[in-house]
């Protein structure tokens, strides 16, 4: 039961067997009650043709009764004796009364004696006046109940109808008349019979097309299942798995794996990179700082301090830009402090002694310009972006704070050569410098700009390059205030 396709299957067949067999007794139970109240009716028929003869005065002899054989009939009085049976009926069960022996009385519409002395004291002539002309079949619903009967030899069960009929005389009698239930029983036992011959082949046919229909739709599965065990043996990533041309669940799945496929490769192919460019900006001033060293171990007057200082600060640079971006990578979320960004941007430029420019801060008086974020990762953002443009400025820099929308805009512009159209989104990939200097005199380690866009990213917001007014690069951070 670990197959997907013997799962389905089994389940399909489990449900449709409990809905064939809830649906099939639900048949019998209505077909069964039908054929009964069937029975029911012609018990009741035939019941109620006994009493109403018994009430219009026929003597128990002269009563006709049609089909004996199906509707077996059998009349006792109030007082449970037997006055009227079929003529073939040798025993009856389900009526309350199992005798079929009539016992001898007078008859439903027998005149008295003429020597039977009336109440009056009369000459012994019947008072025919005093007698109604009928007497009265009772109106009310008849009781039903089951029972066998024999009649001639042959017993079977029957469904009774009990009917009381009130002669002239004023004797109650009870016609007890049935009518027969083998038609009833063939019929439910033929449902039957058809329904448990039928339902095992309904089932295997059942259980047969869910497991091809299964195995059809998971076919493509199978296929994917396949290719990432091939990719995950090859360590291939620019390997893809088969995508069906149909547009269900499992097209989309294809689809899904197949773009993850693509951003895992981007990520591997990023950290490949990110590691030969580490590796090379690490190189050179590791070496050159050796260097330096092993001249002063063997000349200690050649020995360049400022150069060696310079070079080690750089390396302290570039290890803390690479573990900054590291954490990035692992998803490192900012604080959730409040930061103030105007109060930020002048304690950052008010920090930066050793500038060749001087910065023009522009950050309106009394503005409320809070963010949520981490200030340290923000002032690294600024602080970035000042160097940026310090470096490429031929003779103003500039800072300013202002409201944008539902955030806060923090802009730092140059007067330099700008940035070519083209190369706008390039800049802030890492490790990447449009001048292609490699020494500490030109330019840094290209991690700057793609430090600054993580963070700003971490933070819900943006930043982009543009024209200054001043004919340079404008550096644009926005970011979403506190909601």
């Amino acid at each position: 039961m670990r197959s997907v396709r013997a799962r389905a299957a089994l389940g399909a067949t489990l449900v449709v067997a409990v809905a064939l067999i809830g649906a099939g007794l639900a048949v019998l139970m209505v077909l069964r009650a039908n054929l009964i109240d069937q029975a029911d009716l012609q018990a009741e028929v035939a019941a109620r043709d006994v009493a109403g003869q018994l009430a219009t005065g026929t003597a128990y002899d002269d009563v006709e009764l049609d089909d004996e054989e199906d509707h077996p009939v059998q009349v006792v009085d109030e007082e449970g004796r037997v006055v009227l049976v079929s003529k073939d009926l040798r025993a009856v069960t389900g009526t309350g009364t199992t005798g079929v022996t009539p016992v001898p009385t007078a008859s439903a519409g027998a005149t008295p004696s003429p020597d039977d002395d009336d109440d009056d004291g009369d000459d012994g002539q019947d008072d025919d006046s005093s007698r109604p002309d009928s007497g009265e079949v009772s109106s009310d619903d008849p009781e039903f109940s089951d029972g066998t009967a024999t009649v001639d030899r042959t017993t079977a069960d029957y469904r009774f109808a009990a009917v009381e009929a009130t002669t002239r005389d004023g004797v109650t009698l009870t016609v007890y008349a049935g009518a027969p239930l083998a038609a009833e029983q063939e019929a439910v036992n033929t449902v039957r019979g058809a329904m448990l011959t039928g339902l095992p082949v309904l089932l295997v046919v059942v259980a047969g097309v869910t497991w091809l229909v299964t195995r059809r739709a998971l076919r493509p599965v199978e296929g994917i299942r396949r290719e990432m065990a091939a990719i995950t043996a090859s360590e291939d990533l620019a390997r893809r798995v088969p995508e069906p041309d149909s547009r269900d669940e499992i097209a989309a799945l294809a689809r899904t794996t197949n773009e993850t496929l693509t951003v895992l490769e981007a990520s591997v192919e990023r950290q490949r990179r990110f590691v030969a460019d580490a590796s090379h900006e690490l190189r050179s001033p590791i070496a050159s700082l050796r260097t330096q060293l092993e001249v002063a171990e063997a000349h200690p007057e050649l020995l360049d301090l400022p150069g060696a200082v310079a070079d080690t600060v750089r390396l302290q640079v570039l290890a803390a830009d690479l573990l900054l971006l590291a954490r990035l990578d692992a998803g490192e979320k900012p604080g959730g402090g409040t930061v103030e960004l105007g109060a930020l941007v002048r304690e950052e430029v008010s920090q930066r002694t050793g500038d060749r420019i001087a910065v023009a801060v522009e950050v309106p008086e009394g503005g409320a310009f809070e963010v949520n974020g981490s200030r340290g990762q923000l002032s690294r953002v600024v602080g970035n972006l000042l160097d940026n443009a310090q470096r490429h400025a031929e003779g103003s820099v500039a800072v300013s704070v202002a409201a944008d929308g539902r955030g806060v805009r923090v802009e730092v512009r140059d007067d330099g050569a700008g940035v070519p159209e083209d190369e706008r989104e390039r800049i802030f990939e890492r490790f990447v410098r449009l001048d292609d200097a490699r020494s500490r005199d030109d330019g840094g380690a290209g991690l700057g700009l793609a430090i600054a866009r993580d963070v700003a990213a971490r933070h819900g917001g943006t930043l982009t390059v543009h024209r200054a007014a001043e004919g340079g690069a404008a550096f644009r951070l926005w970011l979403p205030r506190p909601a």
